[in-house]
């Protein structure tokens, strides 16, 4: 087997811009994938910490992404979370192609919330509040930027020097960026979490009548972001597949068992591709699925392989 490409963070994002990899999934969607057929994710013990597995497949590509989740690893100074994708050929199932695994989580996930806040949030949202001060929060305030035109980005974090830093470098990239309280929330068009928390980070009557809600911090059934009156107050509840949310998705599921949220009401994310902002208050909760990674890595292949060519870019 001759050598793989691969495809490491600074290379994939220059490949795809963001609206790229919108486009990607909403293309994956509209052509008939359904995320309730997709292959679930494992989640094994190893080593230090955990072994995720997420396969998929379309009907061009099957790939897998496997990540290693090591808790301890910041105090060495190493990512908490590692990994690659493997690309290969559905019909052959030859490799094609490696991806940094951590990178392809980064441009993905953020990818899917804007692709949900711009079927849901008001056409002229333009205030946005973050929860967290991580990678994915910094890289969806980027991706919601390229879909909504923000004239205020908020951070709320626990450490103060974190949220500092995170809304430094936002100023540094040309976004308007501050630290943000609870009462930023009153004002707020889209609401971002993007945490590790297990208990809900606001109030839910704390929410303007209008906003956009967007909660991708885990795919546990024990850990939520959100509680229970924000789902009560929301109009528009929507994941990516419905099973998967009851099954992964704690915020919906403790929602569900409080009586604040019916399951039937649920939507899915392909079930909202033609809408073009909707009234009252909107969720979105996301546990990050393998159809995701797949779709982005096909666009990232596809992109790669044009720029290889005589005359590319690459």
């Amino acid at each position: 087997m001759t050598a793989l490409p691969y495809l490491d963070s600074p290379t994939l994002h220059s490949l795809l811009s963001w609206p790229v990899a919108v486009q990607a999934l909403a293309d994956a969607l509209r052509a008939g994938l359904d995320p309730a057929k997709s292959m679930a994710r494992s989640v094994l013990r190893a080593g230090a910490g955990e072994l995720l597995l997420m396969p998929a497949e379309s009907p061009e590509a099957v790939g897998v992404k496997i990540l290693g989740i090591a808790p301890e690893n910041p105090t060495a100074g190493l990512p908490r979370i590692q990994g690659l994708y493997l690309l290969l050929d559905a019909a052959t199932l030859t490799p094609k192609m490696l991806i940094d695994g951590a990178a392809l989580t980064s441009l993905r996930t953020p990818a899917v919330s804007a692709l949900a806040i711009s079927r849901l949030a008001a056409p002229d949202a333009a205030v946005l509040t973050v929860f967290g001060t991580g990678p994915q929060a910094a890289a969806h305030v980027h991706a919601i930027g390229s879909i909504r035109a923000l004239s205020a980005v908020r951070i709320i974090g626990r450490d103060p020097d974190r949220t500092l830093g995170l809304v430094d470098a936002l100023r540094a990239a040309g976004v308007p960026a501050g630290i943000g309280t609870a009462h930023s929330l009153r004002d707020s068009d889209i609401v971002l979490c993007a945490t590790t928390a297990s208990t809900p980070l606001f109030h839910g009557d704390q929410l303007p009548a209008r906003a956009c809600v967007v909660a991708i911090g885990s795919h546990q059934s024990t850990l939520r972001e959100l509680d229970d009156d924000v789902f009560r107050r929301a109009s528009t509840v929507v994941v990516e597949d419905k099973a998967t949310a009851l099954r992964e998705a704690g915020d919906v599921i403790m929602a569900v068992a409080a009586g604040a949220l019916a399951a039937q009401d649920l939507l899915g994310l392909a079930e909202i591709l033609d809408e073009s902002g909707v009234p009252g208050i909107s969720v979105f909760k996301s546990v990050g699925m393998g159809w995701q990674d797949l779709a982005v890595a096909q666009a990232a292949q596809t992109a790669w392989a044009a720029a290889s060519t005589p005359g590319g870019a690459h």
